[in-house]
């Protein structure tokens, strides 16, 4: 800018009419700078999806690789690949071609005043209207006119790339938050853990989930929710860790409601297993105490036991020190379901959520969490979320979910001796 500033006063000093005939192009540059610029955003906006979705392609089959290779799809995949990158070089040199447009063009018109002003100030010279050291001395500094100001166009182009950039980016930071905390949230310091629904209903885009659906379940008792897959078992468990508020009715512990409840006392007090668990790329140890980074080690080695855990970790050189790999792929997937257990077991909660916890597991295996569970759960609320029959029957109660509703409840023994949708599920299990 200061280049620029002290270039354009000099060669006002110097002759302002050359100096007008130098700029006289300026007008047209910048059409041309703002109506390519325009056209630029709509091709980097394109540049950028494809080159998201060549990345989500690359993760996508790389974690897919074996279904990929016994499926004899590895042609079939590299012609997927070639097309989405043939789209992407597409959409790059598009994109190059309307930058140089955007760029370039106002530059070379700029450079054409210069020659402009060579002809109309050597015809000044010969009429004697200037002389030749004014005119070599006007070109020497309109040479160094273009430098600067195709700085700045390029700048401007460098900013609309970034502006695409940057939407992007505040598409997620500008997210609404769904689930917010109440300004007066309540600190839960104890729990007793007894929940009740309240004609709670909850729906996706696709239909109700969940359709004025009540129940209670006493601190220190144990619920089985059971049903077909899509009855909303699942989403019970969100709307209890609030990741998910009703569309209507209401949700409490201890007869508090969870909207005003304190969000990180909520899921001190109420933790999941979820049927597919999440573990990091850390040891065994790290991963069982994530809940509860101060926990002992003896603290550890009893939650482990208590998951079954412990006859897999004694077979391991390095015991629980041993890493479970990226998205815990050194250890089988029962593995990483009874680390989640044990995790839970760790946390001590008030409220514990079993979302499928011991589908992976074998029977051996399933009968060493039950075991656990019933040690060191006694008198802590339970919900368990199975399509098994021997953990339903663990439960004192026992809730049917069908078609978003509750169309059984009652106690195991109850429901399987009057012959209705509760005996009906498990059939191939009876059998």
């Amino acid at each position: 800018m200061l280049f620029l500033i002290g270039t354009v006063a000099i060669l006002l000093m110097l002759d302002w009419r050359l100096f007008l005939v130098g700029v006289a192009v300026m007008p047209l540059s910048l059409w041309a700078l703002v109506h390519y610029r325009r056209r630029l955003e709509g091709r980097i906006q394109l540049l950028r999806e494809c080159s998201a979705d060549i990345g989500n392609f690359l993760i996508e089959t790389i974690q897919g690789v074996k279904l990929i290779v016994t499926s004899n799809a590895q042609e079939r995949e590299v012609d997927r690949f070639r097309a989405k990158n043939d789209a992407f070089i597409d959409a790059l040199m598009r994109m190059r071609w309307l930058g140089y447009m955007s760029g370039g063009l106002p530059g070379l018109l700029i450079s054409a005043g210069t020659a402009v002003v060579f002809l109309y100030g050597g015809s000044q010279v010969i009429n004697g209207a200037i002389t030749l050291g004014t005119l070599v001395t006007f070109m020497a500094y309109q040479m160094r006119l273009p430098a600067p100001v195709q700085g700045l166009m390029g700048l401007y182009t460098n900013l609309a790339t970034a502006r695409v950039s940057l939407r992007r980016v505040h598409e997620i930071l500008d997210a609404e938050v769904e689930i917010v905390e109440a300004p007066d949230a309540v600190a839960l310091t104890e729990v007793a853990g007894s929940i009740r629904f309240d004609d709670v209903s909850f729906a996706f885009d696709r239909g109700p989930v969940l359709d004025d659906v009540s129940f209670h379940v006493p601190a220190g008792s144990t619920l089985a929710v059971v049903g077909p897959s899509g009855a909303g078992k699942s989403t019970i468990v969100d709307l209890l860790l609030r990741h998910l508020d009703p569309d209507a009715g209401a949700i409490s512990l201890d007869g508090h409601d969870l909207r005003g409840l304190s969000l990180a006392d909520l899921r001190r007090h109420v933790v999941v297993v979820e049927q597919e668990p999440f573990v990091f790329h850390a040891t065994i140890a790290e991963n069982v105490r994530y809940g509860r980074p101060e926990a002992s080690d003896d603290e550890v080695a009893a939650a482990a036991r208590s998951a079954g855990l412990d006859s897999f970790i004694e077979q391991l050189p390095e015991g629980f020190d041993t890493e479970v790999g990226e998205r815990g792929m050194a250890v089988s997937a029962g593995e990483r379901q009874r680390i989640a257990v044990a995790r839970a077991f760790l946390a001590d909660p008030a409220v514990l959520l079993l979302d499928e916890a011991t589908a992976s597991l074998d029977p051996v295996s399933e009968q060493q969490v039950i075991a656990g569970y019933e040690a060191i759960m006694q008198g802590r609320t339970t919900i368990l979320i199975s399509h098994r029959l021997d953990m339903a029957r663990q439960a004192d109660r026992v809730i049917v979910l069908d078609d978003a509703r509750i169309v059984e409840q009652g106690a195991p023994s109850q429901l399987w001796d009057a012959g209705g949708a509760f005996p009906r599920l498990f059939v191939g299990a009876a059998q």
